[in-house]
């Protein structure tokens, strides 16, 4: 199913042997996080560390928007367990000291096919997507206000007839208006149905 995941995953021969791979490198320097979907669970292994967390442990998974400084176009499933640290798997992988490389369908097959089996397990887990609700709401109100801030500048370079600076003040609000509206409107804050993977946590293939 993942050659990425299978190329990350050189020396793990086990994690192999059945049921469907995912694996990316959070960093340059440290181990890749890989993991396998079994009938029992998601097994995982981080370096030396390897567990098993059992679908019927999983109380919440979380999906999300994730833009980082190398990789503007990046998604998050964060999953949590009983008794559990919490498990995290990114749709980018370090490839080079300035590049992180995007594993989209390869992502996408798996946290679809991971739906798919907790749904099946019947272990009530809850769905969200998006930001902290508080979180999400209380960082609108503060971008909300630079926006407010950015305006007032540009139509004070307007009246001053500075066009210099009013096509960069511009520049700054259409980037910022970009950036972080996508970013919020990626990441509002829901809950869904494990058949219903909300398209805007999820790469499109």
């Amino acid at each position: 199913m993942n050659s990425n995941a299978e190329s990350e995953a050189d020396d793990d021969a086990p994690l192999r042997r059945d049921g469907p791979v995912y694996g990316y490198r959070p960093n340059l320097m440290g181990s890749p996080w890989v993991f396998r979907l079994t009938d029992q669970g998601i097994a995982w292994e981080y370096g030396r560390r390897s567990a098993l967390l059992r679908y019927d442990q999983v109380r919440r998974v979380r999906m999300s928007y994730r833009p980082a400084t190398m990789q503007t176009h990046r998604f998050i499933t964060e999953i949590w367990g009983e008794q559990s640290p919490k498990v995290q798997i990114s749709s980018t992988s370090f490839r080079g000291l300035m590049e992180q490389q995007r594993q989209d369908a390869d992502y996408a097959a798996f946290v679809g096919e991971l739906h798919r089996r907790l749904a099946a397990s019947g272990s009530g887990v809850r769905f969200e997507a998006g930001m902290n609700r508080w979180l999400y709401w209380l960082g609108s109100l503060v971008m909300l206000a630079i926006a407010v801030a950015l305006v007032g500048l540009m139509g004070r370079t307007a009246v001053n007839r500075d066009v210099a600076g009013f096509a960069v003040v511009a520049g700054v609000v259409l980037l910022f208006a970009w950036q972080v509206g996508t970013m919020f409107y990626r990441n509002r804050p829901l809950v869904y149905r494990p058949e219903q993977p909300p398209p805007a946590v999820l790469p499109r293939v």
